[in-house]
């Protein structure tokens, strides 16, 4: 039977004991994740096209809720080959918090983030999700998820198309030292989620690219529509399957030979036609300039006020209160230290959704109104 290399104790251990209740431990993550503030906040955040009018076009909660149910139907598969043992609450918890942490505007407003901050100190939606369950949700409490599901969180980097055959770490990770991408989790359901996410993403951003007509489904390369299918729906279930079939019967989790090549040529051509498109770069270069001005504006604030939160009244402007009511709000992680100022614009920045940093920088922008009395 293949399970997980480690012992209970390991993947159960939280940073704050507590009394266990009806509920299956990982289960009980699901609920403290769907319950938080960020989580909710996904809504209004990009998947890939960014503050989008049209009702259909994918957002993140929408694509955390389809790498959840694709890793959970993936353990579920491996299960039942009898050669598995999974835990479906652990996937599917992975999988609804893996991007909780995932700044507004998507891919560009990660990159915009990380570009405003100083070396060696980087912005990556990973670190940064594991940043908010563990140290910024509940105002500074954190979540208290277990070990599995933020080592799952934190290494799910589902932009990784140099492995295909995945297995956990060699020794269970040390979550506040991990700084970049390359860590493998130390659950196999970690692995699951790294591949669904995949899965999740690549025929859901052709569905809308078709939408928002920068493709046609005739542009899709013959060899994609024909071994996986040109719909959303074709490519999941191609995929899901094909990960299954491949995985049953070895030790490590990947998608066969012939399907990783598909893969990785589905995702050449999303890169040219769809992420690089004409359209999505002008975007960017105003995602780029929006985060950069609110860093800046930010920065300038905490020049002339510091922590001295009510002082901030003086600008006249709601996004000054609002900053320093978060502020106040996180003095259990900041502390008060100014060294920390880039962190505290980064963590406020990053939680914004895309309508909300948008309102952000016209009231920034904007003069303020003269008030006449009369």
């Amino acid at each position: 039977m293949i399970k997980n290399p480690f012992s209970e104790e390991i993947y159960l251990r939280r940073t704050h004991p507590h009394k266990p209740d009806l509920r299956d431990e990982y289960f009980r993550d699901q609920t403290k994740i769907i319950h938080s503030l960020p989580f909710r906040r996904l809504k209004h955040k990009t998947q890939v096209f960014f503050a989008p009018n049209n009702d259909h076009i994918c957002t993140r909660i929408e694509h955390v809720l389809h790498v959840a149910t694709i890793a959970a139907t993936i353990c579920r598969g491996l299960n039942k080959s009898g050669k598995w043992e999974l835990s479906e609450d652990l996937a599917y918890a992975i999988g609804l918090g893996h991007d909780i942490g995932h700044a507004p505007f998507g891919h560009e407003g990660e990159r915009a983030i990380d570009a405003c901050l100083t070396r060696p100190k980087r912005f990556l939606h990973e670190l940064n999700s594991y940043r908010v369950v563990e140290h910024l949700a509940n105002y500074g409490e954190g979540l208290n998820l277990t070990f599995a599901v933020k080592d799952g969180i934190i290494c799910h980097c589902g932009e990784d198309f140099a492995n295909n055959q995945l297995r956990p770490a060699e020794k269970p990770n040390d979550l506040e030292k991990i700084t970049g991408r390359n860590q493998m989790p130390s659950t196999y359901e970690g692995c699951v989620v790294r591949l669904a996410d995949k899965i999740a993403y690549l025929g859901r951003d052709i569905e809308d690219a078709v939408k928002a007509d920068l493709i046609t489904t005739q542009d899709i390369p013959q060899a994609v529509r024909e071994e996986i299918g040109e719909s959303n729906g074709e490519i999941i279930n191609t995929l899901t399957l094909d990960l299954i079939n491949n995985s049953k019967d070895r030790d490590c989790i990947g998608f066969s030979d012939d399907k990783f090549a598909i893969i990785s040529q589905l995702r050449t051509f999303n890169y040219e036609r769809i992420y690089h498109n004409q359209q999505m770069r002008q975007r960017k270069e105003t995602i780029d300039k929006c985060i950069r001005d609110l860093f800046a504006y930010f920065r300038r604030l905490f020049e002339r006020y510091g922590f001295d939160y009510d002082a901030y009244t003086a600008e006249g402007k709601q996004t000054a209160f609002n900053f320093a009511k978060y502020m106040r709000s996180m003095k259990k992680v900041y502390r008060e230290d100014p060294v920390q100022v880039d962190d505290i614009i980064a963590d406020y920045i990053a939680g914004m959704t895309d309508s909300f940093a948008l309102d952000v920088m016209e009231d920034v922008i904007l003069p303020n109104s003269i008030k006449f009395f009369s």
